[in-house]
């Protein structure tokens, strides 16, 4: 049932393609005029979370995750933490370990898989004594949060969760990467992780034994993820058991998928459509165009996604929130 009917139709005339789309607002967008009050989160395993906050004293808060090698700094999380931030809600934007600007401690990174981080920074949020909490998360944050909603039993104040540009098959957008233009993608990722692999070998003890011959995400994850994750038996073991898809038929909050048809980063296994026409919770929006995590509004300081959550946290959330409460 819950097929959504999508209101994005028109990009900037000279976003040509999905990978226009994609990679234009990466590179070159910017967001000023917002704030953040940086507190340092530890953790049990004696590491760090960096959390950025936008508190102004409202009982409602929407935690913000961003992407693979992003930030709270990202033009797409602080472009909702203003947003919202002007509509009466606070905000917390957290960093993974090693994406505030520091260096985390341990020789562990982070991982699409790894919500015990995000439990804890959601657990921080709750403890503020927040009514209404919101969760909005984007590509590898987005699955991230997906997989924690739907492997846990989450605090009732959670109201809903709204994902963009999400990699629901770990294994699927992988394999997006490896194919054509995609690789382009997959190359500048890669990149960048071996990059800080490299720099952390330089102050903490780790075998980095040839990360400097990686070319893709399986050999990294083979020749690193696997070495400070040894839960996992195999790079196939970690796909399958980190991917987010199969935990959305436990998730019992209105959760929204937004992912645009033309994301250069997904493949059909990413659009849970058969799984949306049958569930009351899970909705599904898929735009012809908008890229990953790109959806720009010609002349606009703000992007689509900004709107549909918006929308769906009015129209959605409260509203089922509301039943429920008529209902009891």
């Amino acid at each position: 049932m819950p097929i959504i009917k999508s209101k994005y139709h028109k990009r900037p005339w000279y976003f040509f393609n999905g990978h226009f789309e994609t990679i234009i607002p990466s590179l070159f967008y910017k967001v000023e005029g917002i704030q953040y009050e940086r507190e340092r989160l530890e953790l049990e395993d004696g590491d760090f979370l960096d959390l950025d906050w936008v508190k102004q004293g409202n009982k409602r808060l929407i935690v913000l995750s961003h992407g693979l090698e992003g930030s709270a700094d990202r033009h797409y999380i602080k472009r909702p933490a203003q947003y919202f931030s002007q509509k009466g809600w606070d905000i917390l934007a957290w960093n993974n370990r090693s994406c505030s600007g520091e260096m985390n401690r341990l020789p562990r990174f982070y991982h699409h898989g790894a919500t015990e981080d995000i439990a804890a920074v959601i657990d921080r949020g709750l403890e503020d004594g927040y009514e209404e909490v919101v969760l909005i998360g984007y590509s590898m944050g987005a699955g991230m949060q997906q997989k924690y909603l739907g492997e846990r039993n989450p605090d009732k104040r959670i109201k809903g969760a709204i994902s963009f540009s999400v990699p629901c098959n770990v294994q699927n957008s992988a394999d997006m990467l490896r194919k054509g233009a995609g690789r382009i993608y997959e190359k500048r990722f890669v990149s960048k992780l071996k990059e800080k692999i490299l720099a952390k070998a330089e102050v903490v003890e780790m075998d980095v034994d040839g990360i400097r011959d990686v070319k893709n995400f399986r050999q990294l994850d083979e020749r690193f993820t696997l070495k400070v994750h040894p839960e996992y038996s195999s790079a196939d073991d970690f796909y399958a058991r980190i991917t987010s898809d199969q935990f959305l038929p436990n998730i019992k909050i209105p959760l929204l998928i937004v992912n645009a048809i033309n994301d250069p980063m997904l493949g059909e296994p990413c659009y849970p459509i058969d799984l949306a026409e049958s569930s009351d919770n899970i909705y599904l929006e898929m735009p012809e165009k908008g890229g990953h995590v790109g959806f720009t509004i010609p002349k606009s300081e703000w992007s689509y996604m900004e709107y549909a959550a918006d929308r769906f946290i009015n129209e959605v959330i409260f509203a089922s929130q509301k039943k429920s409460a008529t209902h009891k």
